[in-house]
């Protein structure tokens, strides 16, 4: 019960990585806050996780607009009056070189890969300052730290995630509000599948990660548990890379 009495929001929850974290969390005592655009999976996520006993909410949300974030930030105040922990994990992939990324698809990849964590830093911090305290963490990308040749606008975002993550350590470090990215490899998700089918990626990671296998969801959220937990007070304004040796090279 690593995570008990704590209040937790988690976006993108329904995914890969934004499932396993929900369910970890719920496993070591969260109340949850599960946001995402899909309210099927959501209900379907709400109704496998139940058995836990933690308290457990879901809302409908696009987490690239603002409306969206006053209506999450509305949920809490009546479903749980506080936030103690908030995953910004929503986004979304983008294969595209720079020459192959127009106008459109640039703003629709910066928006729900970067806008959202900080809409979602700015309007759930004043409340978590209020509570004495609390954890931020923000799903960034191995290719935030490295090129990766090709997805222009999804390092980008990424790369711009980490400055953000860097920056809000800094100034709410005071207020005992840490703020942390996760960098994941490669992860086997549904959002990785397409990828993997293609035998160029599939070699091209093959070669490039050093350990035998490719990473699962719950690899991230072991890390996410860790960084949502007290265990790591003293931790704000770093990178957890998870990627079996990627970026090590």
């Amino acid at each position: 019960m690593r995570l008990a009495d704590k209040v937790a929001v988690v976006t993108g929850a329904t995914g890969g990585i934004g499932k396993a974290i929900s369910e970890k969390f719920v496993k070591e005592g969260a109340q949850l806050l599960l946001v995402d655009l899909d309210q099927q999976r959501l209900e379907e996520l709400k109704v496998e996780l139940a058995p836990f006993g933690q308290k457990i909410e879901v809302i409908v949300a696009d987490v690239s607009s603002k409306q969206s974030w006053e209506q999450i930030l509305d949920k809490i105040d009546s479903e749980f009056t506080t936030v103690n922990v908030l995953v910004n994990n929503a986004g979304i992939s983008g294969n595209e070189g720079l020459l192959e990324t127009d106008y459109q698809r640039w703003n629709q990849i910066i928006q729900t890969n970067l806008t959202s964590v900080y809409l979602g830093m700015y309007e759930l911090l004043p409340k978590m300052i209020a509570s004495g305290g609390g954890s931020i963490i923000n799903t960034s990308s191995i290719f935030a730290i490295i090129g990766s040749g090709k997805n222009a606008a999804y390092t980008a975002a990424k790369s711009g995630m980490m400055g953000l993550t860097k920056t809000a350590a800094v100034e709410f470090a005071k207020n005992y509000v840490r703020v942390n990215t996760i960098h994941p490899g490669m992860i086997r998700t549904p959002m990785t599948k397409a990828k993997l089918e293609k035998p160029e990626i599939l070699a091209r990671f093959r070669t490039l990660t050093p350990w035998p296998d490719f990473g699962e969801p719950d690899d991230i959220a072991y890390g996410a548990v860790y960084l949502a937990s007290d265990e790591s007070k003293f931790v704000t304004g770093t990178e957890l890379v998870i990627d079996g040796g990627y970026v090590t090279q």
